[in-house]
């Protein structure tokens, strides 16, 4: 099984909710770069112009680089559930080895703080929440509910199989496990 995520680009809003949860659950300290970014995307010129978000974060790749870039095997990739976590214990910190795995990922999901030898950090998928039958606290804080998380079969069966959305560019070598309702051009 692989857990991904949902993105309905034609629901998002940009209002950051995600991101702010997503830093309150896991203790992320002001100033530390956020697991998710909301990012804007505008195009065309007046009066013909358009606004679309793009949420974007570690998507749990099915090949993800930033595990095979990892000097010391700190990146894994859970057998049961495809959620690829950072062992912060073996983790050598982004000087020690030069952010290799935040090089290697098409997303810039790895993120390293700016003191000497920060351990990596990214997005978990709230792997913590799974046993209680909770989904992450992005999703469940989303309040255009613009976001979903689960199993990617689950999740293809419930909204289809769209891997395009506005502005994201799709990894073929790393094969992100997202699935998007991307929003509809006009004109």
């Amino acid at each position: 099984m692989q857990m991904g995520f949902y993105f309905d680009q034609s629901r998002c809003v940009g209002c950051y909710a995600c991101i702010i949860a997503c830093m309150d659950w896991n203790n992320i300290e002001v100033g530390l770069t956020p697991w998710i970014r909301v990012i804007a995307i505008e195009k065309g010129k007046f009066p013909n112009i358009s606004l679309s978000y793009l949420f974007t974060t570690c998507f749990h790749c099915a090949d993800p680089p930033c595990l095979k870039a990892c000097p010391v095997g700190a990146i894994i990739k859970g057998k049961g559930d495809g959620i690829v976590i950072v062992d912060k214990q073996v983790c050598l910190g982004g000087k020690r080895c030069k952010s290799v795995c935040q090089k290697a990922c098409p997303y810039d999901a790895p993120q390293f703080g700016s003191e000497p030898n920060t351990k990596m950090h990214k997005c978990n998928l709230c792997i913590d929440r799974w046993p209680e039958k909770k989904k992450p606290v992005c999703v469940e804080s989303c309040p255009m509910r613009a976001l979903d998380a689960g199993p990617l079969n689950e999740i293809i069966e419930k909204y289809g199989y769209t891997v395009e959305a506005e502005g994201f560019i799709r990894s073929k070598k790393a094969v992100p496990s997202v699935i998007f309702k991307p929003k509809l051009k006009r004109g």
